[in-house]
């Protein structure tokens, strides 16, 4: 679109994968916003003072005039208003302000396929007030399959494991639908606060959330024995849970590991079930296709081997895992009479 054509244009298209810890946005093919899903409001008089990464800045150091909130938990709105401002200052930041009309939006949301009809509603009345005009919503595990590249409207059974920040979508797409799935309150978060619950206890140290999640980012693994691929110890700096005197910790990624097991235990049991309730014919095709990881929870060091080696079905990380469902949403928006029968 030429730079006349955006100036006047009155619609504009937007795909979002609105996430519990990211929030990404695709506008004319290409991604405009990949921010965390934070917002930072007066708590006075309610208005955004920061959105994205500048909010996530402040999240943990705020004092008492500013409110700094995730508006997302477990993958559903806990915070309305908060997730309404967010929607908005990060549309702003995607469309631009080199406009003389505020456009109508045309936009495609992906959403939990757990979610039930009052959580869809919340996200479709949440963007309407953000300004969008018309708003569809997809699965994410349907949308992570589109941007993956595969063929979703074959008659072959393809198995996507989507591992976000507040819920794990686990599904099996055949012909254009979901034929079986999963949702599971089970993901990113909570690795995290697991994390900050072992190094509490472990350690005697106390930990923010932000610094759990650099924890696991730098060290977090599925995986006793990661071999050559082994990361380096991480130094944690923090309080004396007890003394309240300041104290330095490494952490290696074995330890992390081992806090982890039982939240990744629940995904594989997660998996199975879905395995349990998938037809014979589709089964067939998954254990020959394998099982996609999507998702941040992919990136864990060794899951993808360890799943391999628990359901003895091969497990692929898809590339640019974080991205695979707004890829995927931005595919349907471009596609929209192709994909329309995958849209609420």
């Amino acid at each position: 679109m030429g730079f006349f054509s955006k100036l006047f244009s009155f619609t504009q298209e937007l795909a979002m994968d609105l996430g519990t810890a990211n929030t990404v946005i695709i506008t004319d093919g290409e991604i405009a916003v990949d921010e965390p899903s934070v917002v930072a409001l007066d708590m006075h008089s309610e208005k955004m003072i920061a959105v994205g990464e500048k909010a996530k800045l402040m999240y943990e150091k705020s004092n008492a005039k500013i409110n700094v909130i995730r508006p997302l938990r477990d993958g559903v709105i806990a915070d309305f208003n908060a997730c309404e401002q967010m929607m908005r200052g990060l549309i702003k930041i995607a469309i631009g302000d080199r406009r003389l009309f505020s456009p109508s939006l045309r936009m495609v949301i992906g959403v939990p396929s757990g979610s039930t009809e009052v959580e869809l509603r919340a996200v479709r009345d949440s963007a309407e007030h953000a300004g969008g005009r018309d708003v569809f919503l997809i699965y994410e595990p349907m949308a992570a399959a589109i941007g993956i590249g595969l063929d979703v409207e074959a008659p072959e059974g393809n198995m996507i494991v989507d591992i976000g920040g507040g819920t794990t979508e686990i599904a099996v797409i055949s012909l254009g639908g979901i034929v079986s799935n999963n949702s599971i309150k089970m993901a990113g978060d909570d690795f995290t606060a697991d994390i900050q619950d072992y190094m509490s206890r472990q350690h005697n140290v106390k930990v923010s959330e932000r610094m759990a999640e650099r924890i696991k980012i730098n060290v977090g693994a599925a995986l006793n024995d990661l071999g050559d691929k082994a990361p380096a110890d991480y130094i944690v700096h923090g309080p004396n849970r007890i003394t309240a005197l300041p104290i330095e910790v490494p952490v290696c990624y074995q330890e992390i590991a081992h806090c982890l097991e039982k939240s990744i235990a629940k995904i594989e049991t997660a998996v199975l079930t879905a395995l349990e309730n998938t037809p014979p014919e589709l089964y067939a095709d998954i254990v020959k296709n394998g099982i996609w990881l999507t998702g941040g929870g992919a990136l864990l060091r060794g899951l993808d081997k360890r799943l391999t080696n628990k359901i003895n079905i091969p497990f692929h990380v898809a590339e640019d895992p974080l991205l695979c469902v707004a890829k995927g949403t931005g595919e349907a928006l471009k596609k929209a009479d192709q994909y329309s029968f995958l849209m609420r």
